[in-house]
């Protein structure tokens, strides 16, 4: 079973442009993985790898993650 990873440039290109479908679309997807038993990798891709700098893996966690996420929209 693979964790679920959340790219950390995709999610402030989002909130730059407010686009709050496709970072609900995400946080739904990252719920459903959590729920399943997985892990939520936060990581940002830079020079072509897979820089992953946290993990979260409550639902309490990731819920205070996305209200960082939504808080200045």
């Amino acid at each position: 079973m693979d964790n679920y990873t959340i790219d950390v440039a995709l999610i402030e290109e989002l909130q730059m442009i407010s686009n709050t479908k496709e970072l609900n679309k995400i946080f739904s997807k990252a719920m459903k993985a959590i729920v399943g038993g997985q892990e939520v990798i936060l990581s940002r891709f830079a020079d072509g790898r897979n820089q992953p700098f946290d993990i979260i893996s409550t639902e309490a966690d990731l819920a205070a993650y996305k209200d960082g996420v939504f808080k200045y929209l």
